[in-house]
């Protein structure tokens, strides 16, 4: 797998940028990448060091749609942890 293929976007939300204060990075990956893959593009897209990855599936939602309301379902997203033991990454708000 590419690196540039596994690291899809940062996840922004609340609990996301609260957690940049112990260095705690989250990010949406690829379904198909596993932690080590996470941690090399990393560190070769950041110039980090990283120590701990988690990974997390966060199940699609069911979603009504349409003028006769019939239920689609959202795709699942992937979405990794990762601990910075040296360096910051700076797309991250610092609260």
């Amino acid at each position: 797998m590419k690196l540039n293929e596994v690291i899809i976007s940062p996840l922004l939300t609340e609990k996301a940028t609260n957690a940049t204060k112990d260095k705690v990075y989250s990010f949406v990956v690829s379904q198909k990448a596993n932690k080590s893959q996470i941690k090399e593009a990393l560190k070769s897209i950041y110039q980090v060091k990283v120590g701990e990855v988690k990974i997390i599936v966060r199940k699609g939602k069911e979603r009504r749609v349409g003028r006769r309301m019939t239920t689609k379902k959202l795709a699942n997203k992937k979405i990794a942890r990762v601990e910075v033991l040296e360096g910051k990454i700076d797309i991250f708000p610092q609260s």
